[in-house]
Formats: structure tokens, sequence, C-alpha cells
């Protein structure tokens, strides 16, 4: 059994899922490529994710840099890695995938699969994807849509007003 909720952002209504409360597997926002869905096994529990709602809500209001929650993606081990150097990428900066992978302690130019990896990240926001870019600096590729990416770097100081990447 999945337990989920879902929770208002400006990203749109977040879903956010776990096998057990206060532990996340997922948390999708609406038409997000490759997004979980309520599966006939879900059951729905508005209290099971409390620290994860108060932290979504201290993130949007950038009171918060940082998530600490507990996690049960249940990724290969070659994605967990990738997932756990998102992790690493500090509040406001962005990295390129070349550098996620070296972050990662696998070979930079293992890009194409490094991007696999961070397209299939089951913890949007939470494990910060939106932090990387292409090896230009272009914001490319985003499940939730390049729309929400700038949205996300924009409130993280990472895009001036224009929209043009600060930091790297």
């Amino acid at each position: 059994m999945m337990l989920y909720t879902t929770h208002p952002s400006p990203l749109g209504e977040l879903l956010l899922s776990g096998p057990e409360p206060g532990t996340l597997a997922s948390v999708s926002m609406p038409e997000q490529k490759g997004g979980a869905t309520v599966g006939g096994h879900w059951r729905r529990d508005d209290t099971a994710f409390g620290a994860a709602v108060d932290q979504f809500d201290a993130y949007f209001a950038g009171d918060l840099k940082e998530f600490d929650l507990r996690f049960a993606t249940g990724g290969s081990p070659f994605r967990e890695a990738v997932w756990a150097a998102l992790d690493e990428i500090p509040y406001g900066s962005t990295v390129t995938y070349g550098r996620l992978a070296a972050m990662a302690g696998l070979d930079p130019r293992a890009v194409r699969a490094v991007g696999g990896a961070v397209g299939a990240n089951p913890l949007a926001v939470v494990h910060p994807c939106h932090r990387v870019v292409g090896a230009n600096g272009s914001l490319t590729g985003y499940a939730g849509g390049l729309d929400r990416k700038r949205r996300l770097l924009s409130l993280e100081g990472a895009l001036d007003s224009a929209g043009t990447l600060l930091a790297r």
C-alpha cells in the first residue's frame, strides 16, 4: 500500500506519496513527465507527510534552503548515486550534467546516463534536479517543464529578472 496526500504550491498541486507516514517515495506535480499518479492500492492520508508539507511551504516562502526528509525511492544504485549528488548542489547554484556526474563519482562523459537518472528523479524539488543545466548554461530538460524550472531557479536567486542564469 502507498499513502498519499496533495498539497497546493506555486508549481501546482503537488502529489506526495510514500510507503509509510513521514517517508517519501515520490513528489510529483501536474502534467509532470513520468510523474506519479494515484493507484488503486493507494490510500489518502492528509496527515502522513506533515513535515514535508511544512518544508515545502517554507521552501516556497524562501525560508528553507535544504530539505530534511526521509526517502524510500528505490532506484538502482546508479540512480541513487545521481540523486544523492543532486542534494549536494547548493541552493541558488547550478551545475552541468558533466559536473553532476563527477559529483556522483561517475565519468563526467556519462552525461546521457546522468541525464536519464535526473529525468527519472522521483522527488521533484526535494532532490533539486532543477539546478542542473546544459554544458553551455542553457536551461535544458525538466520533467515539470521549463517554466517551472525557471520559477524554481528564480525563487532561489539563480536567475535574474530577465531569466538569465546568474550562478553556476
